[in-house]
């Protein structure tokens, strides 16, 4: 059977790139002339707020389109603003959706019972209305948080099955003080491991049998690109698992660092970036405000042409 990962190699494989672009608004560094003009149309508001989101993802993804198939939007950047922000992230994954993109929302969903059903529904399914149904964000996968163990996890993987749907779970994490939970040694079936090989023993058994085509499993995991040792030590073991790797650019990964999180066919992983593209802008002199989309068109295709000198 072919599930989510069929779909997300297709992509990488029709770009050349396993490159992920995030989508990051901040209002803080969204051009000027775009702030001008949603406050012309709609005042010092909510709204306007999120319609200066939009017009700065749409900007960024028209810049970027022909270059890479896959893009990240994080919810918290839009969950910020209330229903009006919520509205933005909504338009953008439409906006995606219409041009064909995979869309992998950053949210880190967690909770049991009912309540992660509710989540699972309402981002990867459906969900009832009075006599119908109807998709809410219709993303392709969600980040998860797995803390909560099977109850909190099998849900979303359920949802992903029935939906072509899947999940990234968190195991090794890009942010430094990752270390202070998920590298703590614990006894687990009789062997010393870290927590973070404890949770990718979790994710292959909690989604074992899922695996598409080209044999990744619907539940894959989040591995940053800032603790490559942690990283070749997952991926040695877990051949079958799809990693989303965070901590490019910013957070200080570079592409020889991504190498590890890759299998020995360079496949297996996407690589992602968000403000290293969304405003890059303001890390170089040659460009303006005007012209963010092409600072931000440069970075992506410096990225992609990054990762392929090491793959």
């Amino acid at each position: 059977m072919r599930n989510i990962f069929d779909l997300v190699l297709d992509k990488i494989n029709e770009y050349s790139t396993p490159s992920c672009i995030g989508l990051d608004p901040d209002i803080r560094f969204i051009p000027r002339m775009i702030k001008d003009e949603a406050m012309s149309r709609y005042g010092d508001t909510r709204k306007g707020v999120a319609y200066a989101f939009l017009e700065f993802n749409k900007a960024i993804i028209d810049a970027t389109e022909d270059i890479v198939g896959i893009y990240k939007p994080q919810m918290a950047f839009y969950e910020k603003y209330g229903p009006e922000g919520i509205q933005a992230f909504i338009d953008t994954v439409v906006y995606l959706k219409n041009k064909d993109k995979v869309v992998i929302e950053d949210a880190k969903r967690n909770d049991v019972g009912n309540t992660a059903t509710a989540y699972a529904d309402s981002h990867l399914g459906k969900v009832k209305l009075f006599n119908a149904v109807e998709p809410i964000y219709d993303v392709d996968l969600i980040t998860v948080n797995g803390y909560l163990g099977e109850d909190g996890v099998k849900p979303f993987i359920s949802a992903s099955v029935e939906n072509e749907k899947g999940i990234f779970v968190l195991a090794k994490t890009s942010n430094p003080s990752s270390v202070d939970f998920q590298n703590i040694k614990c006894v687990t079936d009789g062997n010393t491991v870290e927590n973070y090989m404890l949770m990718m023993d979790l994710i292959k058994r909690w989604a074992d049998g899922t695996q598409g085509q080209y044999g990744y499993m619907v539940a894959g995991a989040v591995v940053g690109t800032t603790f490559p040792a942690d990283a070749k030590k997952i991926r040695d073991r877990y051949p079958d698992c799809f990693f989303l790797v965070p901590g490019y650019g910013a957070q200080g990964g570079t592409a020889e660092d991504i190498v590890s999180c890759f299998n020995k066919n360079s496949e297996g992983a996407l690589v992602s970036s968000s403000r290293q593209i969304n405003y890059a802008y303001l890390k170089d002199e040659k460009y303006t405000e005007e012209n963010f989309a092409d600072a931000a068109r440069d970075a992506a295709l410096s990225m992609k042409n990054a990762i392929a000198s090491v793959l």
